[in-house]
């Protein structure tokens, strides 16, 4: 494939495949094919024979021909809906949305038009239509199953002291059917009310519950190895389980023809899901960032996407992608079913990998013994990490408009304060810090716990990195990316048309970054930097879900026209 070829791929941040980056000072190629979703949460038929599809992290819905893999957004980013969790469909073809972060439950009509049907529901997530009748259960602890009723009317509560509801279905006997992620059981209730009562206990990790055409349940679990666990509920009560293999499965649905489609929150993508375990991708998995990105000496790359630590694939099932080691090492095959609570900065250093997280935690994995140690928590988010030549780690927490350092004992000291809000660190070959002021638009170096400015006038700079006397930074409001020097302060645009954030033209609706009831909401896109072994950059292209890769080109050699890993 050639290298242009390798590029003319749609993508969610550009349908025609024709945008690429513009520069003259580097080649840049992908490290992994881009993601035509972002993310996939909620799915359901809809009457045009289409699976549409809730894509939490943008905040939109997309509908999806099972045939052929085509995607068409029905929901923009920029609609009154700002983060779609689930969805169902009435009987006069009506979308019905749980807008889960603030709260809210909507109908679409089949002209497009939107009515807030309710806003009295905490985090909605599973819904489910019984012919012209609404229902929807909160994802918190102690949480409601309701009716709503879109002509208007106040929410009839069946039951209540759910443990973290999520998808829900009325099964073959007119129950509604539905899990508590929390306890590992499934539940029912008549859909008129009455007495709540568990139907199966010791469930893995269940997220939703789907009945097929035959009347045998089906329970989704959230984990790493894709289990779907089979309940002949009304014939032996039998189980039989089916390990897919497909990391952080969230929803599914049943075609006509009775074949299982299955969504995951950790990968995206759409996948027909067989009875014999055998999966068929209908919508390739991929990145649904990503944010920060890493690189470790043996040339391994990490990224942190948000529900998950991935390792970008040259292929969709393939091996992580490894870049050329650095002299001496050699390259190690990383985990790629890891699910770390929602990171973004992630760093390599030493063979363990540290990341942030939106909980305002920071860990240490050790993915070779397949541990994690909890180093910080608390923090009001925490974004960028990098690792000091003592092996502490310096973290820029954004909420505190402060960065801090965590040392090998756990303790949380206060390296500088006073910055707007900082996003990222890095550091030079001597221990410099520098950080990246998204509101303030510059870059700022820690001096004996002062902040002083290296350069200033940028737009909203995010990921950083530093390549022997340069130091290098993402201007997200412009999809650019700058070099600066620090031993002359010279400032010139190295990048062009990154594609970074929402697509272009595209001004999605604000959305808040925590529930009310103090959760994680919507992340922040957040556009990480590193600096690799071989002199290369890496860029996390959170616009299409690629991880980009920036290598020198050299001074009388031509760039080499091959396709990049993966493209």
């Amino acid at each position: 494939m050639t290298e242009a070829a390798a590029w003319a791929r749609p993508s969610r941040f550009d349908d025609s495949g024709n945008r690429r980056p513009t520069c003259a000072r580097w080649r840049a190629e992908r490290l992994n094919p881009p993601h035509r979703l972002w993310g996939s949460n909620g799915v359901a038929f809809g009457p045009d024979g289409r699976l549409y599809v809730a894509e939490y992290l943008a905040g939109r819905i997309s509908a999806v021909d099972p045939a052929t893999g085509d995607v068409d957004v029905v929901v923009p980013m920029d609609s009154p809906v700002q983060s779609p969790d689930d969805l169902a469909f009435g009987a006069d073809g009506s979308m019905y949305i749980a807008d889960l972060v603030p709260g809210r439950v909507w109908r679409r009509s089949p002209e497009g038009a939107y009515t807030l049907v309710s806003d009295r529901v905490r985090m909605p997530n599973g819904i489910t239509c019984v012919g012209d009748r609404l229902f929807v259960n909160e994802m918190l602890p102690g949480g409601r199953l309701v009716e709503l009723f879109p002509d208007g009317g106040d929410p009839v509560v069946l039951t209540d002291d759910l443990a973290m509801g999520n998808a829900m279905q009325r099964g073959p006997d007119g129950h509604l059917y539905y899990p508590h992620m929390l306890t590992g059981e499934v539940w029912r209730i008549p859909a008129d009310g009455g007495q709540a009562e568990v139907v199966a206990r010791q469930v893995h990790e269940p997220v939703a519950v789907r009945f097929d055409r035959g009347g045998v349940l089906h329970v989704l679990s959230r984990g790493v190895e894709g289990i779907v666990t089979r309940i002949d509920l009304h014939g032996s009560g039998s189980r039989t389980q089916v390990v897919s293999g497909l990391t952080g499965l969230d929803n599914a649905a049943f075609d006509g023809e009775n074949r299982m489609f299955v969504s995951s929150y950790a990968g995206g993508g759409i996948t027909e899901l067989r009875p014999d375990g055998r999966t068929r991708e209908i919508v390739p998995r991929g990145l649904g960032g990503p944010y920060g990105v890493t690189v470790d000496l043996g040339g391994t790359v990490y990224a942190g996407d948000h529900y998950r630590l991935a390792t970008p694939a040259a292929t969709h099932e393939g091996e992580p992608v490894r870049l050329p080691a650095a002299s001496g090492t050699g390259g190690g095959v990383a985990s790629l079913t890891f699910l770390p609570p929602f990171v973004h900065g992630v760093v390599a250093a030493g063979g363990l990998v540290h990341s942030t997280s939106q909980y305002g935690e920071v860990h240490t994995h050790d993915l070779a013994h397949d541990t994690t140690r909890l180093r910080a928590k608390g923090l009001d988010e925490p974004r960028g990490i990098a690792v000091a030549p003592d092996s502490s780690l310096v973290v820029a927490e954004a909420g505190a408009a402060r960065i801090v350092t965590v040392d090998a004992s756990d303790t949380v000291t206060v390296l500088a304060e006073g910055a707007g809000r900082p996003v990222d660190v890095a550091l030079d070959a001597e221990g410099g810090v520098y950080v990246s002021d998204e509101s303030h638009g510059a870059v700022l170096r820690v001096e004996d716990g002062e902040l002083r400015t290296v350069v200033d006038g940028l737009g909203a700079p995010q990921g950083l990195a530093v390549l022997g006397d340069e130091l290098f930074v993402v201007e997200a409001a412009y999809r650019r990316l700058r070099s600066v020097s620090l031993t002359t302060a010279e400032s010139r645009i190295d990048a062009e048309d990154l594609p970074l954030g929402p697509p272009p033209g595209t001004v999605p609706r604000a959305r808040p970054a925590l529930f009310a009831h103090g959760m994680p909401g919507v992340p922040r896109l957040f556009a990480g930097l590193a600096a690799a072994p071989d002199g290369s950059l890496l860029l996390a292209a959170n616009g299409e879900g690629t991880v980009l890769r920036f290598t020198p080109v050299r001074e009388g050699r031509p760039e080499d026209p091959g396709a990049a890993p993966g493209t």
